[in-house]
């Protein structure tokens, strides 16, 4: 399935900044990630999640994205 809107390839840094790897900013997101669950009990690692789902769709912002978005995570289970 095409997305019109929402973004599927990799897309992790930080403007202007530049890395020797193309996959170290993935990297660096991916370690964040793992640290922001550690030391969560199961409940509270779901909290999370849901938090940060929130937080991001909101700051995307754009419901054309974030229905394409939805689409794309149910697509994949």
């Amino acid at each position: 399935m095409a997305f019109e809107h929402l973004n599927t390839q990799p897309n992790f840094g930080v403007p202007g900044e530049r890395h020797l790897r193309a996959y170290t900013p993935g990297d660096n997101f991916y370690e964040m990630l793992i640290a922001a669950h550690e030391g969560l009990d199961d409940e509270a690692s779901q909290r999370l999640n849901a938090r940060l789902v929130l937080m991001l769709s909101n700051h995307i912002g754009d419901l054309r994205v974030l229905r394409e978005a939805f689409a794309a995570a149910r697509q994949s289970l």
